[in-house]
């Protein structure tokens, strides 16, 4: 009897656009609140995104405003800021 290979869920990057499994990217959140946060457990409630784990990447969707699209909502430059301090935390 065969043994089934378990499907890893993949997302796609809103900075470079590439499709990654799921444990490689970082989740953005918006909360029911509005409140936008990172997220690296991957279980907060809300409208999540994804973001490869480079800095590039983020600065890049900030560029595009995909992040914003994404998330329905107006992001901040401050927001962009304290994710980018919470990426140099993370690393």
């Amino acid at each position: 009897m065969e043994q089934r290979k378990k499907k890893i869920p993949e997302r796609q990057c809103l900075g470079c656009g590439e499709h990654r499994p799921k444990v490689e990217l970082l989740r953005v959140v918006r909360s029911p609140e509005g409140v936008v946060s990172l997220d690296f457990t991957g279980k907060k409630s809300g409208r999540g995104a994804y973001i490869c784990k480079k800095l590039a990447c983020l600065k890049l969707a900030q560029r595009k405003r995909s992040l914003a699209r994404n998330l329905e909502c107006e992001i901040p430059d401050e927001v962009y800021a304290a994710l980018e301090e919470q990426f140099h935390a993370e690393q």
